[in-house]
């Protein structure tokens, strides 16, 4: 398409969307008191908060307001009612010694999730394996932990591995991360090179096979586009994004374009479309270098491989003595900035990072950082472009998610307030706070039960 299109394109589909309005726009006050009805009302559901085994022990955990951007404090401030807490291990090298490594580290992770629920906080949150638990736990008053699956690269070369995940509790699963993992090529594949043709592995496809078979959703955020159409392609039952930006309004490589959304859609699925300032705004190509450099050399060596410094293992940030990160008022101040992840590296990296980020930010000046605003404009276009049965929400929160207004799970309330601004009704706006994930989830499993009868 040319370019003089693709922008002619970009603009229309952000023109004011032809939902119901009232006549008369109503004053601020009653907007906000409508908007907080609403929110109270609707199911709201994040499918990507990433999690730290040390925030999950007796003494530490996530009963207490920690620097996280989420834990049942923030949660039951913000009213929101259930968190995807995420298995995520960072893409490291190809080898036995590799997989074995990312293994321990998923491991540790499932564990932390089902301890929370099982042994540190069940009065208050409880894992839920089915569509039907979540609204149960729900009717009881619980908040909701279910477990997601970003980065297959622990299955190693045992594809028995994607059952035993799933009897652990995961429910949608990514083939890739930053970095080609044995599986599927990456978004990083458009810098760095690809691995494979179509860009799925012979075990990547077999993967698939057998989450549609157990019923795991197959997750498009992070691997490439060639993986990500292939995987629809192959896929017997409805595909999401759990935490995908729209490439027409922010161009990079993390982002969906018009394409790939629109074979989603074909597809029956939903992209979770993501709180994470910088796949809302893009940076500059400069600037953009710079970050991408800079998190390869100062976080790359928690991670073992490329990507954003996420989930390296309890030992690596501290290990059992490791102060718990309990929230006071510089971390405040900290977490408005997107401090939560910050806040969960070790304290020597945390200080490079932002020696090396100064730096970067004087040499290569920072956009306004994205805003609520700037957020649901990535709505509104999925929302023209795809259907409103296909689009819903999610933070990326303590993987370094967060815009300005939602920078925590304390803050979802400033989500609903500029959806009810923009028009959206009560209907809409509850099927994108969960409806559209809960229905796809539950297609998942029908078309699972279907597949294990054969």
């Amino acid at each position: 398409m040319p370019d003089f299109k693709r922008r002619l394109l970009a603009a229309t589909l952000l023109l004011p969307l032809t939902v119901a309005t009232s006549p008369a726009q109503p004053n601020e006050a009653a907007l906000v008191a409508k908007a907080k009805q609403i929110h109270d009302r609707v199911l709201k559901l994040d499918t990507h908060n990433d999690i730290e085994p040390s925030n999950f022990t007796a003494d530490c955990n996530y009963t207490k307001r920690l620097t996280t951007q989420v834990n049942l404090p923030k949660m039951v401030e913000g009213d929101m009612d259930v968190s995807f807490m995420i298995v995520y291990v960072g893409q490291g090298p190809l080898t036995p010694e590799g997989y074995d490594s990312a293994y321990q580290q998923a491991i540790a992770k499932f564990d932390a999730i089902h301890r929370l629920t099982e042994k540190i906080a069940p009065d208050s949150m409880g894992l839920a394996l089915t569509p039907a638990d979540v609204r149960a736990m729900h009717k009881r008053g619980l908040r909701i932990a279910v477990i997601g699956v970003e980065n297959a690269y622990p299955l190693g070369t045992d594809i028995k591995r994607v059952e035993e995940f799933y009897n652990r509790g995961a429910r949608y699963m990514s083939l890739a991360h930053n970095g080609n993992s044995q599986l599927a090529d990456s978004n990083t594949g458009e810098a760095d090179g690809y691995l494979y043709n179509n860009g799925l592995s012979p075990m990547g496809k077999e993967a698939i096979a057998e989450m549609n078979r157990l019923g795991i959703m197959v997750d498009l955020s992070h691997p490439s586009k060639g993986a990500n159409m292939e995987a629809i392609r192959l896929s017997k039952a409805p595909v999401i994004a759990s935490h995908s930006g729209v490439r027409a309004l922010a161009d990079v490589s993390r982002n969906m374009d018009d394409e790939l959304l629109l074979a989603l859609k074909k597809n029956g699925g939903v992209v979770q479309v993501v709180g994470f300032a910088a796949y809302v705004k893009a940076e500059s190509k400069e600037r953009a270098a710079a970050l991408a450099k800079m998190r390869t050399e100062i976080m790359g060596p928690l991670m073992g491989g490329a990507g954003r410094a996420r989930g390296a293992g309890g030992a690596a940030r501290g290990g059992p003595n490791r102060p718990c990160p309990v929230e006071d008022a510089e971390h405040a101040t900290a977490g408005a900035r997107g401090g939560g992840f910050l806040n969960m590296l070790p304290p020597d990296v945390r200080a490079a990072y932002q020696k090396k980020m100064a730096e970067i930010d004087a040499q290569y000046p920072p956009a306004p950082r994205a805003n609520v605003k700037d957020f649901v404009n990535h709505i509104d276009y999925a929302v023209k472009l795809i259907g409103i049965d296909h689009v819903g929400i999610s933070s990326d929160f303590d993987g370094g998610g967060g815009i300005d207004g939602w920078n925590s799970a304390a803050e979802a309330f400033n989500v609903t307030l500029e959806l009810v601004r923009r028009g959206y009704t009560e209907e809409q706006i509850g099927k994108m706070w969960s409806g559209n994930l809960l229905r796809v989830w539950g297609e998942v499993d029908k078309v699972a039960a279907k597949l294990r009868k054969k």
